[in-house]
C-alpha cells in the first residue's frame, strides 16, 4: 500500500502543479484580452493572449482529469488522462521527426508566420511587446532583414505613405548605448533608406529568423535538454498513471475474488452442519 500511495500522491502533486500553472495562464490571457481594444481582430497564430487562453484551457482540462482521477481512484478519468498524454507525446515525436525531415518547409512557414506578425505590429499591443522583446533579446530586426518592416503599413517605404514612421523600423531594432538612460523611440526613422553598411551603425540589420536559428544551434545542448526534460516528464506521468490504473484493477480483482469466496463460504456454512452431524453419528 505504501508504494500505491506514493504513486497516487506523486501523480496528484505533478498534476496539481500544472493545474495551477494552467489557471495562471488562463488568468493572464483573460486579463490581456479584456485590456485590449474591442475592435482588435484576434488570430490564434499572432495573438499571444488568445494563445495563452487556449493552451491554459487545454492544460487545465488534462490536469484536472489527472488530479481528480488520482485522488479519487477513478480509473475512467485516469484512462482518459493517460490516453491524452500518450497522444500528445506521439504528436510531439512526430512533429520533431517531420520538422527534421522537412526543415525547409518548416522554415518557410515560420517565415510567413513571423512576417504576418510584422504586418500586424501596431494592431495588437501584446504582439507588439512580444516582437520588441524578441528583437531586443536576439539583437535582430525584421524576419530576414531590417527592410522587412516595409511590409507594415506604418513603416512602408513609399511616397504615398503619410505615416511619420514611413521608411523606418521599430525602435526595438535600434542599438542602444550602455550608458543611455533616455529611450529614443524615434531612432529607427528613415533607416530603410540607408544602405546596410551605414544602417548597421544605428540598428540591427540581421533578420530575427536567422538569429533565432543561430542561437538554437549554438545552444543545442540547452534546447535538447529542455526538450528531453519535457518528454521525460510526460513519460513519468504516463508511467505513474498506468501504474495507478494497474494497481486499482488489481485491488478490484482481489475484492471480487474475496467477495466470491465469502459467498461460497456462506453457501458451505449452510450445508456443512448437517453433514458434520451425520459424520459425528
Amino acid at each position: 500500500m505504501r508504494g500505491y500511495r506514493a504513486i497516487k500522491y506523486i501523480l496528484f502533486i505533478f498534476c496539481y502543479f500544472f493545474w495551477v500553472v494552467s489557471a495562471i495562464l488562463i488568468a493572464v490571457g483573460t486579463y490581456a484580452k479584456i485590456a485590449k481594444e474591442k475592435d482588435v481582430v484576434d488570430t490564434l497564430t499572432v495573438d499571444p493572449a488568445l494563445l495563452l487562453i487556449i493552451v491554459g484551457s487545454v492544460m487545465f482540462l488534462i490536469t484536472f482529469l489527472g488530479c481528480f482521477g488520482a485522488l479519487r481512484n477513478a480509473t475512467c478519468l485516469l484512462k482518459m488522462f493517460l490516453a491524452i498524454l500518450v497522444i500528445i507525446f506521439l504528436l510531439q515525436i512526430a512533429a520533431g521527426v517531420m520538422g527534421y525531415l522537412f526543415t525547409d518547409t518548416v522554415m518557410e512557414r515560420t517565415e510567413k508566420l513571423m512576417m504576418k506578425a510584422i504586418v500586424r505590429y501596431r494592431e495588437d499591443r501584446d504582439l507588439e511587446n512580444a516582437i520588441d522583446f524578441i528583437q531586443k533579446k536576439f539583437q535582430c530586426c525584421g524576419v530576414e532583414s531590417y527592410k522587412d518592416w516595409s511590409q507594415n503599413m506604418y513603416f512602408e517605404c513609399s511616397d504615398t505613405n503619410p505615416s511619420l514612421e514611413a521608411c523606418g523600423v521599430a525602435f526595438s531594432c535600434c542599438i542602444h548605448l550602455q550608458n543611455q538612460t533616455v529611450l529614443n523611440t524615434m531612432c529607427g526613422y528613415g533607416m530603410q533608406q540607408e544602405e546596410e553598411s551605414l544602417a548597421r551603425h544605428d540598428i540591427f540589420t540581421t533578420g530575427c529568423l536567422e538569429k533565432i536559428v543561430s542561437w538554437a544551434k549554438n545552444n543545442l545542448l540547452l534546447v535538447a535538454g529542455l526538450t528531453g526534460g519535457l518528454l521525460l516528464l510526460e513519460v513519468c506521468m504516463i508511467s505513474l498513471a498506468a501504474a495507478q490504473i494497474s494497481w486499482i484493477n488489481k485491488v478490484q480483482r482481489r475484492q471480487k475474488e474475496n467477495a466470491a469466496g465469502m459467498r461460497s463460504v456462506r453457501k458451505d456454512s449452510f450445508w456443512y452442519p448437517a453433514f458434520a452431524d451425520f459424520d459425528d453419528e
